[in-house]
């Protein structure tokens, strides 16, 4: 048998696939950006449409005779090789989306892009009524999807799979459950010390100027303007055509310095993993991230571990004093570095603090699987978000914008995802003490405004190999453990220690 002709010929197909996907994608990345809001009704059926295709080259009969073909091939192949890789992560594939029919795949892309519209709307006016019949048909559409997977552990599982490979709800519950009591201990050891004054940071920061420092960052860190670009929109996200184009998008409050920034550099994460995947990867089964939570790390750890450090600042804090001397010229170094790092239960998960964050994500989880097992209706949402916010963070909401409305996942359909986010920063935290062993200069290269070695050790340990490894092998790789919360509460206490005074 001509093994080679026949991987090669698999190949192909996978690289009109993802062309169909990269169409998909920048049509996606259009409508958050350029499209006028008149255009969703027919956006929803081009991408439909593409989608349609995608799907239905995938699950062709010619792929499943492939891979049976070569999965016998691979087995005797290195289990490490990009062959070998190629073909379980196809054959994977392969089996979840044989379970799914065109016409949902068609419909879910119809609804997603409606929803998207209706949901900016929907926040901007603080209606969730209007939105209501929206999700509820989304909701609907996931749990049809999570029924083609049945029979299942968990109704969760297959919606979580998605998005984090082989990890299972009963997993990420008891992640959060050790998780959990240690952040709440952490926080109410905060609340007993004075409160540090972040007052400076909400002042008119002219957006023009946010977005020209913003840039310069980017650029100092690395971040590649060849293949990327920065625009606007409603809720900041990432996306890729590949790792020859990748874009990202921020968004601002001009009476907030940190909404911007934050929100660059969380998304300039996202797009160096994807910018250091290896360019053999480009069309391939193994191009993209390992999971969501890799992802995350990445971004998680650039917005935070390196974007609110007191060595980042130390470089790039008198660039910022003057863009802002109004506003920071007379602040010290010292005070804005506390200022961001202020710890204070807040409704917005996009800015909250590092150490009240994953309670954010832990509350949104709760919310989809009780969505997902029918014990939660859409419609008794709002409630139950506000009463669930008073109970983790203390708040309740004064509207639906900066409560239930907030992001933009749900009208996505990305219900499944919301955990990847707090998984991500224990993961950056693994990923962080394993980088500062193998460079115990990095403080002080990043002081100095290096970010060479940093960006080098990721290429190498984790960007490059893209979707190649199943994200707990993937850490367990790069660590020597799986996905663990220590190294995350170890970065935590001993940053607000000093911050706060702890004892």
């Amino acid at each position: 048998m001509d093994y080679e002709a026949k991987l090669n010929r698999l190949n192909e197909i996978i690289a009109e696939i993802s062309d169909l996907n990269a169409a998909g994608a920048l049509l996606g990345w259009d409508q958050q950006v350029n499209m006028p809001a008149g255009g969703a009704e027919g956006r929803g059926y081009t991408l439909g449409t593409l989608g349609r295709l995608a799907h239905e080259r995938f699950v062709s009969a010619e792929v499943g005779t492939l891979l049976d073909e070569l999965e016998p091939y691979a087995a005797g192949l290195d289990p490490d090789s990009d062959t070998a890789r190629t073909i379980k992560v196809l054959r994977r594939n392969y089996t979840k989306e044989t379970k799914v029919p065109s016409e949902m795949v068609v419909e879910f892309a119809q609804t997603t892009t409606m929803a998207h519209g209706v949901w900016a709307k929907a926040r901007h006016e603080n209606d969730f009524a209007s939105f209501q019949p929206m999700l509820e048909k989304l909701v609907d559409l996931r749990r049809r999807y999570a029924e083609l997977f049945a029979p299942y552990t968990h109704v969760y599982d297959p919606l979580l799979d998605d998005f984090e490979p082989g990890l299972k709800t009963a997993d990420v519950k008891q992640i959060f459950e050790a998780l959990r009591p240690q952040q709440v201990e952490l926080i109410k050891a905060i609340a007993g010390q004075p409160q540090v004054d972040a007052s400076f940071l909400y002042q008119h920061y002219d957006e023009q100027k946010q977005w020209d420092f913003g840039v310069e960052v980017l650029t100092k860190i690395g971040y590649d303007w060849n293949r990327s670009r920065q625009d606007r929109a409603a809720h900041p996200f990432t996306t890729n055509f590949g790792n020859w184009d990748v874009r990202i998008t921020t968004r601002f409050d001009q009476n907030y310095v940190g909404s911007a920034l934050f929100s660059t550099l969380h998304e300039g994460g996202h797009a160096m993993y994807e910018l250091g995947v290896d360019s053999k990867y480009n069309r391939t089964a193994l191009a993209g991230g390992a999971s969501l939570a890799v992802h995350e790390s990445q971004s998680r750890m650039w917005e935070n571990l390196v974007g609110r450090s007191l060595p980042f600042w130390e470089h790039f804090y008198p660039r910022l004093q003057e863009y802002f001397p109004e506003q920071l010229g007379n602040v010290p170094l010292e005070s804005f570095y506390k200022g961001i790092n202020r710890v204070e239960p807040s409704l917005i998960r996009v800015e909250a603090d590092e150490a009240t964050y994953n309670l954010h994500i832990m509350l949104r989880l709760e919310i989809e699987i009780a969505l997902m097992e029918g014990k939660l209706a859409v419609k008794d949402l709002p409630e139950y978000w506000n009463a669930r916010m008073q109970e983790y963070l203390g708040l309740t909401p004064p509207n639906d914008a900066k409560g239930v409305l907030q992001d933009v996942h749900w009208s996505g359909g990305m219900i499944g995802y919301f955990s990847t986010y707090a998984l991500g920063n224990l993961v950056s935290g693994q990923f962080w003490e394993k980088i500062n062993q193998d460079i115990p200069d990095l403080s002080e290269q990043i002081r100095q405004g290096k970010f060479e070695g940093l960006r080098g050790w990721l290429v190498e340990k984790v960007h490059q190999h893209g979707s190649k490894y199943e994200p707990q092998e993937m850490v367990q790789r790069v660590t020597g453990s799986k996905i663990d919360p220590a190294p995350y509460m170890r970065y935590l206490q001993d940053k607000y220690r000093k911050i706060y005074g702890l004892a």
